[in-house]
């Protein structure tokens, strides 16, 4: 289903919410303009785009890192997780250091710091691996190291940067998979960019698709399966069927 979009205000269910956000550069370059959208509580939201249409720049604008030039972005940042393409490990710091970071820079205090640690660490299946240093991690496992920095924080909005985009497609599928369990277990809201079609479908329970810069959201479409998902609902008709017309939308982005 594709909705009509209009002007939503941030809600007691909603996590994020963008009411007529607009981004123009010092130079003039328009980034984004006018875009709507709002993210509940227990949603997870993909977006797509063509590239430079402001995907990235949207999380930049939820998180705080870049200001509006007009419009309002409303979000709880005490509460933000924020997981980038890379996954920006400090590389002399252990596995367990990386991801009590966070924690470290809040001034958690020690004993409650290694508690959290050691339990984020064996949500994600890290836990035989927290005195190693990232050069002896995968790309799978760095990245989760990322994803457990983040989660000890316990957020209930969760930003991804496209963060499997690097990964083989198999390591990626698994990841997406481990993603979704995180989700069901913590329902934090989730805001995914991916230049992925079946990546976004997968994951999502909503899938925007933005125009080219100027950046707009554009379309967007409800996805129908219920969690948990196995992996064979990607070989579905009906799977295909709404790819395909995220694609279409897509592709009438694309000049």
């Amino acid at each position: 289903m594709v909705h009509t979009l209009s002007r939503r205000d941030l809600g007691e269910k909603d996590a994020l919410a963008f009411s007529g956000v607009a981004l123009t550069y010092p130079d003039g370059t328009a980034a984004l303009d006018e875009v709507e959208l709002s993210v509940k509580r227990g949603e997870f939201v993909s977006i797509v785009g063509p590239s430079g249409c402001g995907k990235s720049t949207l999380l930049k604008l939820a998180s705080g890192l870049v200001a509006p030039t007009a419009g309002v972005v409303s979000v709880d940042r005490d509460r933000l997780g924020y997981v980038f393409q890379d996954a920006t490990l400090l590389p002399w710091r252990k596995v367990k250091d990386n991801v009590g970071l966070l924690l470290e820079l809040h001034k958690v205090p020690k004993a409650q710091r290694e508690a959290r640690v050691r339990e984020t660490l064996e949500l994600v299946g890290l836990d035989a691996f927290s005195e190693h240093h990232p050069r002896r991690l995968s790309g799978g496992m760095k990245m989760r190291v990322s994803l457990a920095r983040s989660l000890t924080m316990d957020p209930s909005i969760f930003l991804f940067d496209e963060p499997f985009g690097a990964l083989d497609e198999i390591t990626r599928e698994r990841l997406n998979e481990e993603l979704l369990s995180l989700f069901i277990d913590r329902g934090f809201a989730g805001v995914f960019v991916t230049h992925s079609i079946y990546e976004a479908v997968y994951l999502s329970t909503r899938v925007v698709v933005m125009s080219a810069r100027p950046g707009r959201i554009v379309a967007e479409f409800d996805i129908p399966f219920p969690y948990p998902r196995g992996p064979e609902v990607r070989f579905s008709a009906e799977f295909a069927q709404i790819a395909g017309k995220v694609s279409y939308a897509l592709r009438g982005q694309i000049a």
